[in-house]
This record gives structure tokens, C-alpha cells and sequence, in this order.
């Protein structure tokens, strides 16, 4: 006789805490399911990133009944050697949000929502025809959420290794990020982008009397070397003191060989990730979790919804980081000052 296949602890089980997964736990309860969320890091997770909300992702976090404080951003400005082209959001504001803030709301949202979260880590993923167990838990379902480096995405056998050798394009636009707060008085409601030399440097006001700015760039960057780099952004944090560590994430460039495997569906930057360069990974995250929860039954259409969801991120973002590691770095802020026109219809593209 052929045993009976173990009976599931959760309809989905979601691996990994971060907001996209707290999301995702969101989106299956209310479809209805009983969902089991695995994340070894007490609440609020802190991540270095952007934390910048544009209009089109505060929607999406309101959706799921989370409305964070923080700083309304009313634009985006792309700032270098003294010259600047700007351009202010069509359909309303975006907000600045510390992620720890952001993080808080969703845990508790999802919580609310029914969601069960375990103080655990996935460790292997086991299939078979009824289901999936990892860290434990049985579900008929699993999706990965566990960022950049996912351990779902490597058991499942979905990892693509970029194993160009060294000075080849690839390996030269391997990028990272750094992030650090201080604790200054916003002077703008938009976010700015000064372009240096090597990074980019996002300053994002999230709070009254708090900044965030984050950098992006080859491996070893300085953080302290490249803000001073940049003249503009040095004077206005001269005497500034920091609010917290000095936190990193990379490299950024992640690939999948595809977003499902049986009963596994990748979501979020476990599923790819081009660059952070276009603020988009939270929105295209929680587009995908959305899609994801409403395909669990077809792999093959969430291939489709993820296509959709992450087309216009893939294509501008590949294309703005090939400038950005290119000799024509320099020219992009000028571009964008000579062609307001289409600056903003880039902006608002990606502001959706």
C-alpha cells in the first residue's frame, strides 16, 4: 500500500519576513488561506536600502492596510557637478518610510490578517506530488521570499551563477549598496540622486529631523570617500551625525531560471533583481506577490503575471545601469536636463 502524504500545517507556507513575504502572508489570507510565515529575525527587520516609496508602491502598501509615517516625497531629482533636472510627481506624493517603520506595520498587518509567524529558518525544501516541507512546516505551497541570496531559489535548483570571468562586462557592473542615516533636518520633499564619479547617492528624507542616503557602486566602495566626493551632498551633511551602523546589500544583479518549481513559486528579489538604480524592487516585489497567491495553481501563469509585473523595471533598469557603468555615466544627468520632456515620462513610468 502507498502511504497517505502527510497532512499540511498551512496552506502556504511563506519563507522569509521581509516586506514582500509579510505581503505575500497578507495577500493568501485573504484568498482565504492558512498561511505559516518562517523568519529567524525578530521584528522590525532593518535592510539597507532606499527608502523611498514612490506614489504607485504607497497605493500598493495602503492596499494592504498599511499607511506608515514618514515624509511625503514629491519628486525625483537627479543632481551632478551643479546642475539638476527635476521633476515632480503627476499623480500625488510617494513617502519617505524608514524600513524599520515599513516593517513594523506590515508584521503587524499580517498578524492581524490571521498569519502565523515562526521565529525560524527554512533550512533544506522537500517536495513531493502533495506538497512542500521546509524549516519543519508542510504546506501545499511555498513561496520564497528570502531575498538576494535565497536559499529556496538554490534548493529548488532555480539558481543561475554568473560565472563570467573577472574584467568581463558582467562582472564589471556587479554593484552594491550602503546605507546610513543622519540625523538633519530635511531640505527638500523631493528624492535626490547625486551622481558621482563611481556611485549614486540616494538622499531620502524619512522623518522630521532624519535622512537616509544610500549608496550604490562597485564592490569596496568608501562610503565616506564617495560623499565626499560629492560637494553638494558633503555641505549639506557637514556636522551631521550618523543615526545608526552602516549597512550594505549586493551584489545586487540576481538571476532565476525561472519564478516556479512544483509546489514553489519565487517572489520578490529571491525570483531576480537587476539593480536598485530605479527605486522599483518594493513595488515590482508587491506586484508579484499579489500574483503570485493568485496563481498558486498555475506556474505557468504566474510566469506571465511576473513577466508583466517586472517588464518595464527589467528594461529601464538594465538600461540605466549600463550607462551608469559605462564612460557615458557622466552625460546621463546633462541628458535629463537637456530633455525634461522625457525625463518625466521616465520618472512617471516608473512612479506608476
Amino acid at each position: 500500500m502507498t502511504g497517505r502524504a502527510p497532512t499540511p500545517d498551512a496552506d502556504v507556507l511563506v519563507v522569509g519576513g521581509g516586506p514582500v513575504g509579510l505581503a505575500a502572508a497578507i495577500e493568501a489570507r485573504r484568498a482565504g488561506l492558512d498561511v505559516i510565515v518562517l523568519e529567524p529575525r525578530p521584528a522590525p527587520v532593518d535592510k539597507a536600502c532606499g527608502e523611498g516609496l514612490m506614489p504607485g508602491t504607497l497605493a500598493a502598501v495602503r492596499r494592504l492596510g498599511v499607511d506608515p509615517d514618514g515624509w511625503d516625497l514629491r519628486g525625483i531629482s537627479y543632481r551632478q557637478d551643479g546642475r539638476a533636472a527635476d521633476h515632480r510627481f503627476a499623480g500625488g506624493p510617494g513617502r519617505g518610510v524608514r524600513r524599520t517603520v515599513l516593517h513594523a506595520a506590515l508584521h503587524a498587518a499580517a498578524l492581524d490578517a490571521g498569519a502565523v509567524v515562526l521565529p525560524r529558518r527554512a533550512d533544506a525544501v522537500v517536495q513531493d506530488a502533495a506538497g512542500v516541507t521546509a524549516g519543519g512546516v508542510r504546506a501545499r505551497w511555498l513561496l520564497g521570499c528570502d531575498g538576494l541570496h535565497s536559499l529556496v531559489r538554490r534548493e529548488v535548483g532555480l539558481e543561475v551563477c554568473d560565472d563570467e570571468p573577472r574584467g568581463t562586462a558582467v562582472r564589471r557592473r556587479r554593484r552594491f549598496g550602503l546605507r546610513r542615516h543622519y540625523r538633519v533636518r530635511p531640505w527638500t520633499d523631493l528624492v535626490e540622486v547625486h551622481w558621482g564619479p563611481r556611485v549614486e547617492a540616494y538622499v531620502t528624507p524619512v522623518s522630521d529631523g532624519l535622512v537616509g542616503v544610500a549608496l550604490l557602486g562597485p564592490r569596496g566602495t568608501d562610503a565616506d570617500a564617495e560623499l565626499a566626493s560629492l560637494p553638494e551632498l558633503a555641505d549639506r551633511l557637514s556636522g551631521a551625525p550618523a543615526d545608526g551602523p552602516l549597512r550594505g546589500a549586493g551584489p545586487l544583479r540576481v538571476r532565476s531560471a525561472a519564478r516556479a518549481a512544483g509546489h514553489v513559486r519565487l517572489v520578490g528579489d529571491a525570483s531576480g533583481y537587476v539593480d536598485a538604480l530605479t527605486g522599483e524592487g518594493l513595488r515590482v516585489g508587491l506586484a508579484q506577490a499579489r500574483a503570485a497567491v493568485e496563481h498558486l495553481d498555475d506556474p505557468a501563469a504566474y510566469e506571465r503575471a511576473w513577466a508583466r509585473a517586472t517588464r518595464d523595471y527589467r528594461v529601464l533598469t538594465t538600461g540605466l545601469v549600463a550607462l551608469a557603468t559605462s564612460p557615458l555615466r557622466g552625460r546621463v544627468v546633462p541628458a535629463a536636463a537637456r530633455a525634461p520632456g522625457l525625463y518625466g515620462r521616465v520618472v512617471e513610468r516608473l512612479a506608476r
